[in-house]
Formats: structure tokens, C-alpha cells, sequence
């Protein structure tokens, strides 16, 4: 067999004789299998076959029935949800089929590879002569079934409620049923087809309805919702409203007969701990910590500084030094001489002397402007690197002409460098002395200064954001309600010039001959165009710089600062959206409406875009349709005895919204009797087995050689007498 059940056998298949048959109930919903003659089926399980991977091997193992809750932690269904048989409440893939035949004969008892034992086999009205012959085949050819008998499973259950008094020999059996309702006629004790209807709705619709409105309410506890959840919820809160327009009106003015209808679901919620606020000891004790660990934190800088400054002037001793003993050099062996210690020329060494001496300023924090030893020279160093720089024109030769030329250019290019890095060195010292100031401003009132700063932050973050809109809005048609510009008013002055420029040609361009690059003037439009003669490039923006020093400094002194994130809103006085916590009403699932509104598609399946009949409505469509001349009096016989079955007849409330809605479509006066099954899950199961236990069952069922002989044609006209029941 393909599945091995580890669970032992509930009975011993070899105590029933071969004359006994076999009573299968095959809901779309439940599988219930067992003996003839007896009154509770051996075995039921749900009708879906799952194919989990064991967690630790990977291996793949199959599974009939619901998972048991503990092996979840060894398998892994994730990748392999539960496959029913059915298609709506046919039967069509087979190959899960064998699946679960396998797991019930296993679980009967069937040790062998043939079943001897004749099987009624139940099924739903008007079932299709394809998923008949292919159940046959299945039967016959797999199993060894010596003969085979199909019925109808809403039929079982009215002979059965018949044989205890319940309805009557005429009368409407109403089965709502998992995936389908139907609604068939029973004359002289024998079902009739023709009259029969179906709609397709039926309790899995009512669970499915009733989690999707709960996900859709409580999105965050969506993962709690399983099917099988709803399904549970369904069975004991779920009612069916005498009227559905009061009642509904009832849970809208909120009375408290509303209130008493509301139930609540209670998930298990824990409470975050309890923050408790640090005493004005523990306060005092960080703020200690804190400002011995800056102390430190300066007492190092200032350590590595004087370090540092050490360094360099050592350095410029040794430096000055090497000038010195340079000047007692002669001029042959200066080459020589300035070799040994890695400098090229004297320029050199003397640049690198005041490179020197402007770090070792920079470090003192002394002004890059005043004069200091060793820079006194500096206009005669400069005579002697540029010797034509002050020498008239009229006294140079063309050669020395050049060589002037070459002096100013490297001397402007050195003094622009120079006045570059004292620039530099300046905005440094400021940039350092307004650190200093915002802090002594942050020690004296330290949350007049964050709120200063916040307020800042606010104000540039949305000149910042407002420039980027006016970049990146590209609206220009005249629809624009933001309040943006088009792209023609984002251009630059010299990018509308080119736009004008290459429109002004493709339109010069278009008539008669082209003959453009035949002019000179024509090339020039080429550099007009070019992108390098934009002499507005984007520069780097100073608000940007700005909110990125404020994003910094808020960061050092704000713990609770949340950066805006781009794409995100924020407008002038908004405070950042923080995630609320959940409490333990964020917990309590409450259901309301959902108890009857899931309910009311039964009746109104338009509500879940559904467009039959309803239930009520099923009745009358099947007494229209049955071909008998005494009409009134079959009509008055019939809806003298509905008989409600299936798992929707547990529904409180179904029994009178059902007689109120059949009467609403009758003559006034007519008979009506709405009654429930004794048990609507089992008793079509209960009707089978009595009906198999009879001694001329065999003469309703069938062999493999009759099938073989007779074919499918016979099979789509092959029904079984219920009268001998």
C-alpha cells in the first residue's frame, strides 16, 4: 500500500465474513467508512492528503487527515498545503483518491491486496458519469472489489429520518453541504432527479467569509486565523437571523440586545515590563560617569595634541638645522649634500619648512596671518624662485619672455594654493570656535538648546525637501495641484538656451534642402548645445551640508532623535509617528456582526458575489420543476415534510428562517413543516448502512463484469431503489 498507518487497528478486518459489505460516506468535507448494519462508522477523518518534508532528513512523507498538532515541530508543511479530491463535490483527482482509500482499508483492518467485501460507495446527485466510471474503475481494478453500489448521500439520510418517523414518504430533502447545497424531491418514497437543484455554496464558503473578515479587522493577528480557527469559531458562535435587515440595524444603533449578542475571543497577551523612571541618585550618578568619561576623553585629546605639537617642532629644529649647514656648503657640493638627506632643491626644503610651520600654527591655534620666524624671508625666497617676475618686458629676450610668462603662472598658481589653505584653516578655527560657543550655549540650558536645535532641524529639512519636489516634479501640463512647476521653469538659464536652440533647428532644419555644417556658424551651435558651456552646474547645497551637521549633533545629544527617512512626510509642527504599543484590547478579538452576517450567504450568496437562488428559494425552484399533473397536491405534500440535513442544519436559527422564507413564496394557507435530521453529519452514513445491510442489496449493485459488458452508458442511467430501505 502507498501509506502505511502507525496508529493501531480499530478492528479486525478478518472477523466479517465476505457477504458483509462495506458502507463508505465520501463527504467532501469528512471520509467515514465501516460496516453494514452497524450504527457508528469505524473510522472518519478529514478528506485531504498533506505532503510535508521531515524538518531533519528532507525526506517527503504523506499524510491522510488533519497533522497531528505535535509532529509539526519534525515536518515542514509550509511548502505543501492539504489537496482534497474534490473539485467543488465532485470527485476528479484520483490519484489523492487512492490515498485516502488506502489510509481507511488500512485502518478497517485490510491487511491484504484485495478487498472482498461488495463497498456502497456514497456520492452527490447528478454525479457525472466520468468521476462515476472512474470510481468504479478505481474500485475494481485496484482493490478487487467484487461488486460496487453508488447512492446519494442527502438521500440516505431522508429514508433513514423516514424509517424513524421524522418525514414523511413525499417531501424536499434541504442538504447544505461543504462545498454545495441541494435540494432534491422525494415522491412515493423514491427521489426525483429532474426536480432536483443545486447552488454552490455551502459551509467551507461560510468559514472562508468569516476569516476574511476577521483578518481584515484585526490585520495583526491575521496568522491567527487559520481555517481551521474560523471553522471552530463558526460552530460555536455562528447563528442564523430571523431577519437580517433588524438585525443588523440592531448591532448599528449599538442597544444592548447587542450587546449581549457580542462574544469576545481572548488571545493570550503578556504585558511588556513596566518601565520604571531612574531616581534623581541614578541621575546623578551617570551624569557623574558621563562627565568623568568626557574629562578623559579631553585630557587624552589634549595629550595627543601636545604630542603632536612636539613632534612638529622638532621637526622644524631639524629642518632649520639643515638650512643652516646648508648656507656653509659650497655651491658644487650643495647636490651632493641635499642627495644624502631626500630633498631635490633648496625651493624645496624651504616650502617644506613652511608647510611646517603653518601646521605647527594650525596646531597652537594661532592666526595664519601673522608673521613668524622663519617667514620673514619669504618676499626674498620669492625674488630668488622667480627672478624675471619684476624685470620689465622691453629688457627680456623672447626666451625670457617665456620664462616669465611660465614664473607668473606657477607663482599665482602657488599663492591661489596658499590662500585656498588658509581659507581652509580659517573655516576650521571658526567651525571649532562655534562647536565651543553651541556647547558652553548647551551646558547653561541644555533643553532650550534642543528644542533650538529641533526647531532648526524642522526648518531645513523642509527647504531641503521642497527644493528637491521643485527637482524632481515633472508635471508641466498645467494639472499640477501640488503646487510644483513644470520642467520648463526647473531648467537653467543655459539649459532652456539649448532647448531653444535644438528646437529652433529641428524646425530650420525640416525645410527644403539640409545643408547644415555647410557654415562655419553652424558648428558653433554645436558648443552653444554642449553641456560644458553650462555655466550654472549644480554646486553643493549649503542647506544640505547644514542638516547634515544638525542630523549629527542632535544624534550626539538627542537619544530619542529618529532620523526622517526619504519618502516620508513632515510637515511644520508634526511630531514623527512613533509605533503604538499593543495592549490587551488590542488582544480580545471581538465578534459582532460576523456571527450572523457569515451565515446570510446561505440565504444570499450575491453577498460573496455568488449571483443563485438562496436556500429558502431552492424549495419552490425544485417544485417548479417536477412533471406531475396533480401540481397543488404535490406541492402541498411536499412542503408538508423538508427535512433539513448536512453539517449547516446545526446552525441555531435555520429551522424558522427557513420555514419564514419558504412561506414567503407560497400560497397563504399552504402546509409547511421544516424539520432538522436527528443527526445531520452522520445520518446519511446511518441510512447507508441500513440500506447495505439488507438482504437484496447485492441486486442494487453491481460487478466488474457487468460494468465491462455494459459500459458507461448504463452507468449514466444506473440508480438504486430506495424503497428497500
Amino acid at each position: 500500500m502507498s501509506f502505511v498507518s502507525r496508529i493501531r487497528r480499530q478492528t479486525d478486518y478478518n472477523t466479517y465474513p465476505p457477504s458483509i459489505p462495506i458502507v463508505i460516506d465520501n463527504g467532501a468535507s469528512y471520509f467515514r467508512i465501516g460496516w453494514a448494519g452497524e450504527t457508528e462508522p469505524r473510522v472518519v477523518f478529514r478528506n485531504i492528503v498533506q505532503r510535508p518534508r521531515h524538518k531533519a532528513t528532507g525526506e517527503t512523507v504523506t499524510v491522510v487527515g488533519d497533522l497531528d498538532p505535535g509532529l509539526m515541530k519534525y515536518f515542514d508543511c509550509t511548502r505543501s498545503g492539504p489537496r482534497s479530491p474534490f473539485d467543488s463535490n465532485v470527485v476528479y483527482q484520483f490519484e489523492i483518491m487512492e490515498y485516502i482509500l488506502d489510509f481507511a482499508f488500512d485502518r478497517l483492518g485490510a491487511n491484504g491486496s484485495r478487498i472482498d467485501h461488495p463497498i456502497l460507495i456514497t456520492e452527490c446527485a447528478c454525479n457525472p458519469v466520468q468521476s462515476r466510471s472512474k470510481m468504479a474503475e478505481l474500485l475494481f481494478e485496484t482493490y478487487g472489489v467484487p461488486a460496487v453500489a453508488f447512492g446519494v448521500d442527502a438521500a440516505f439520510s431522508y429514508k433513514y429520518n423516514q424509517l424513524h418517523g421524522i418525514c414523511k414518504e413525499d417531501g424536499i430533502v434541504l442538504c447544505p453541504g461543504f462545498t454545495t447545497t441541494h435540494a432534491i424531491p422525494f415522491v412515493d418514497g423514491e427521489p426525483v432527479y429532474k426536480g432536483s437543484c443545486r447552488t454552490n455554496i455551502g459551509g467551507y464558503h461560510v468559514t472562508d467569509y468569516l476569516k476574511q473578515l476577521l483578518s481584515l479587522k484585526y490585520p495583526f493577528h491575521s496568522s491567527r486565523f487559520t481555517w481551521e480557527k474560523a471553522e471552530d469559531l463558526k460552530l460555536e458562535h455562528c447563528y442564523i437571523a430571523p431577519d437580517y435587515a433588524s438585525e443588523v440595524r440592531l448591532f448599528q444603533e449599538g442597544t444592548k440586545e447587542a450587546e449581549e449578542k457580542t462574544r469576545f475571543w481572548q488571545l493570550p497577551w503578556i504585558p511588556p515590563p513596566t518601565e520604571v523612571p531612574p531616581s534623581e541618585e541614578e541621575i546623578a550618578r551617570k551624569a557623574a560617569i558621563r562627565e568623568k568619561q568626557g574629562q578623559r576623553l579631553r585630557e587624552m585629546a589634549e595629550a595627543k595634541k601636545l604630542s603632536k605639537i612636539n613632534e612638529m617642532e622638532s621637526e622644524l629644529s631639524s629642518l632649520r638645522f639643515l638650512v643652516k649647514q646648508l648656507d656653509q656648503v659650497d655651491e658644487d657640493d650643495i647636490p651632493t649634500f641635499l642627495s644624502d638627506t631626500g630633498y631635490a632643491s633648496r625651493q624645496e626644503l624651504e616650502s617644506t619648512i613652511l608647510k611646517v610651520t603653518q601646521s605647527l600654527r594650525k596646531a597652537r591655534g594661532e592666526p595664519m596671518n601673522e608673521p613668524s620666524e622663519g617667514e620673514e624671508n619669504t618676499d626674498s625666497l620669492n625674488n630668488e624662485k622667480y627672478p624675471l617676475m619684476n624685470i620689465p618686458d622691453d629688457m627680456l629676450t623672447p626666451e625670457q619672455l617665456k620664462d616669465k610668462k611660465r614664473q607668473m603662472f606657477l607663482k599665482s598658481t602657488t599663492e591661489g594654493r596658499l590662500r585656498a589653505r588658509q581659507k581652509r584653516n580659517e573655516e576650521e578655527l571658526e567651525k571649532e570656535r562655534r562647536n565651543q560657543l553651541e556647547e558652553e550655549r548647551r551646558r547653561e540650558n541644555p533643553e532650550f538648546y534642543l528644542e533650538e536645535m529641533r526647531a532648526q532641524y524642522k526648518e531645513v529639512l523642509e527647504r531641503v525637501e521642497q527644493k528637491k519636489r521643485l527637482k524632481t516634479n515633472g508635471s508641466s501640463n498645467g494639472n499640477n495641484k501640488s503646487g510644483g512647476v513644470g520642467r520648463g521653469e526647473r531648467l537653467s538659464a543655459a539649459q532652456r538656451e539649448r532647448m531653444r536652440l535644438l528646437t529652433t533647428a529641428a524646425f530650420d532644419r525640416g525645410k527644403g534642402e539640409d545643408t547644415f555644417g555647410a557654415k562655419d556658424e553652424d558648428w558653433q551651435l554645436y558648443k552653444l548645445m554642449s553641456k560644458d558651456n553650462d555655466d550654472d552646474d549644480e554646486q553643493p547645497d549649503s542647506d544640505e551640508a547644514e542638516l547634515a551637521r544638525l542630523t549629527s549633533r542632535l544624534q550626539e545629544i538627542d537619544p530619542t532623535f529618529v532620523q526622517k527617512v526619504e519618502g516620508e512626510s513632515l510637515t511644520s509642527g508634526e511630531v514623527p509617528p512613533r509605533v503604538r504599543q499593543l495592549t490587551e484590547e488590542d488582544y480580545k478579538i471581538v465578534i459582532g456582526i460576523e456571527r450572523f452576517r457569515c451565515p446570510e450567504i446561505l440565504f444570499h450568496p450575491n453577498l460573496v458575489g455568488i449571483e443563485q437562488v438562496g436556500l429558502d428559494e431552492m424549495a419552490g425552484a425544485s417544485i417548479r420543476r417536477l412533471p406531475h399533473e396533480e401540481t397543488e397536491l404535490i406541492e402541498e405534500r411536499l412542503t408538508s415534510s423538508i427535512l433539513m440535513t448536512g453539517g449547516c442544519s446545526l446552525l441555531p436559527g435555520m429551522k424558522e428562517r427557513l420555514e419564514c422564507g419558504i412561506r414567503m413564496i407560497r400560497p397563504c394557507g399552504s402546509p409547511i413543516v421544516v424539520v432538522r435530521a436527528m443527526d445531520p453529519v452522520l445520518d446519511a452514513w446511518r441510512g447507508a448502512s441500513a440500506f447495505a445491510a439488507k438482504l437484496n442489496f447485492l441486486s442494487n449493485a453491481f460487478t466488474k463484469m457487468d460494468y465491462e459488458e455494459k459500459g458507461e452508458d448504463w452507468l449514466r442511467k444506473y440508480q438504486i431503489r430506495y424503497n428497500n430501505l
